[in-house]
């Protein structure tokens, strides 16, 4: 008996000095069972697409879909926030990269390529590929018709693998495309003869009337998934498993998917001026960022023009220099490259994020600074030199002379080529939709992407393009006459 006691005590010393030991030292077996922290009360900022109905699309100025009735059912169930950004489904795997979001939800198939790269959710939805042709097509109706022909898929989707895998055996090309919106198109101008697409997102785009008709079984297809950084936010993904797993026990999942697939509502035809009473007011709201964008651009463009142009007609090499490498730099580069460096490569370098609407302003006022730089160096230099010369004859000092002679006269010539390096700008700003800023042009993309009216939406973008730069132009000529007399 005192045997067995003393045994039992042993025992229970060892086990406190194990569980002492495991509080100091910590234990693998428990770290690789320990639960990440909760996603609970945190707000996380997820990337999408911006034109994959019924996944993502805007309905009434809201981004709605699957993917977004999805995601915002399980941050409620699990009680963390989202904040969504549209950013187009390239630049939110880029921006996820980089940093900029902590998820992207996009209709996304999960592969083992992509597993290297990113740590993915349960499945959420099993795909599939269709092949699709125009309405008025009769010709193609089989992979075999396709010899020697080109099919448009949309870039990094399951239709662009699917296609790459038969295009070989069936002779003909892939062109991939950004957008599915811009491939319907390029299916009905003819650039291409069929389009392969998710059966999913082209069964809706038929049902809105865009143009199509599918032709072939559903091939089968992979899984789409939720992805984060690999190692990173493991809690949300965590948290976007647990929420999936009730959402499907409870039925609301199938819910959300039959609201959008068991039967897409055909779509009414409208008239144009429906169309237009419904695309204003989101195409007004890019248009004052757009205004808003431009204006601010153009002030820091000035700025920096007006102090490198100098530094160009200066006299001290090392300061001429400065200035032409900028020049060169900003000059010899493609807009979309800096915007792109600026809002994916910058905080990828520094690891800082930064937000749209200032890598926006940076790539618009050092592009147009480059530009502007070199309207002030000719400006200046077209001043004839005997005006100079005369000015330092009467006694005026270099810097003065500059002052009341040259600089008022290179106004004057300077001035025509402001406005127009004003409205080049306003136009370039379309170019930042890329990068999801919410300009006119992306509100456009927004539109025609849920109601594949094209055409017309991009009709009325550019009406308001013209009559906003028709009106600039005037106000800017009357004040150069009022000023410049």
């Amino acid at each position: 008996m005192h045997i067995l006691q003393r045994a039992g005590r042993r025992l229970l010393a060892l086990t406190g000095l194990l569980a002492v030991l495991a509080l100091v030292f910590g234990s693998p077996a428990s770290a690789a069972v320990q639960a990440p922290h909760s996603a609970s009360g945190k707000t996380y900022v997820i990337g999408t697409d911006t034109t994959f109905a019924p996944f993502e699309f805007r309905q009434g100025g809201e981004l709605v879909g699957i993917d977004m009735d999805l995601l915002r059912a399980i941050a409620e169930k699990q009680g963390f926030k989202v904040e969504i950004q549209s950013l187009g489904f390239d630049a939110a795997l880029q921006a996820l990269q980089s940093d900029q979001v902590d998820g992207v939800i996009a209709g996304m198939s999960i592969t083992d390529e992509r597993r290297q790269v990113f740590d993915f959710s349960e499945p959420y939805f099993d795909s599939g590929v269709q092949m699709a042709v125009a309405e008025t097509n009769t010709d193609i109706s089989s992979y075999e018709d396709l010899k020697g022909k080109t099919v448009a898929v949309k870039r990094g989707s399951e239709g662009e693998a699917f296609a790459k895998s038969i295009a070989g055996k069936y002779g003909f090309t892939v062109k991939p495309l950004d957008q599915s919106a811009t491939m319907y198109d390029d299916v009905k101008a003819g650039n291409s003869v069929a389009v392969f697409d998710d059966y999913p997102v082209l069964a809706y785009g038929i049902a809105q009337n865009n143009g199509l008709k599918a032709v072939t079984e559903k091939e089968r297809g992979s899984s789409y998934g939720f992805a984060v950084n690999k190692g990173n936010n493991p809690e949300l993904v965590q948290a976007f498993n647990t929420g999936l797993a009730e959402l499907k026990a409870s039925g609301e999942y199938q819910q959300i998917l039959d609201k959008y697939l068991a039967a897409p509502e055909t779509a009414g035809k409208t008239s144009f001026w429906q169309l237009l009473t419904e695309s204003l007011p989101a195409l007004l709201k890019g248009l004052v960022l757009t205004l808003f964008a431009t204006g601010l651009s153009i002030v820091i463009a000035l700025i920096l023009g007006v102090g490198f142009g100098f530094l160009k007609v200066s006299r001290r090499l090392w300061l001429r220099g400065i200035a032409t490498a900028y020049v060169a730099i900003f000059r010899g580069t493609p807009l979309l490259v800096q915007a792109f460096f600026f809002y994916f490569g910058l905080p990828q370098l520094t690891g800082r994020p930064m937000d749209v609407l200032t890598a926006g302003v940076l790539t618009l006022s050092l592009n147009a600074g480059a530009y502007m730089t070199e309207i002030v160096r000719g400006g200046v230099q077209s001043v004839d030199p005997g005006q100079m010369e005369a000015s330092r004859s009467l006694g005026l000092g270099y810097f003065k002379s500059m002052q009341k002679v040259v600089i008022p006269q290179a106004v004057k010539i300077m001035t025509p080529s402001f406005i127009n390096q004003f409205v080049i700008t306003l136009k370039d700003s379309s170019l930042l939709a890329v990068i999801g800023f919410a300009e006119l042009t992306y509100q456009g993309q927004q539109i025609y992407a849920s109601n594949f009216r094209t055409g017309e939406t991009l009709l009325i973008v550019a009406a308001l393009y013209f009559v906003v730069i028709t009106v600039l132009i005037k106000l800017s000529n009357i004040l150069d006459k009022r000023f410049n007399k």
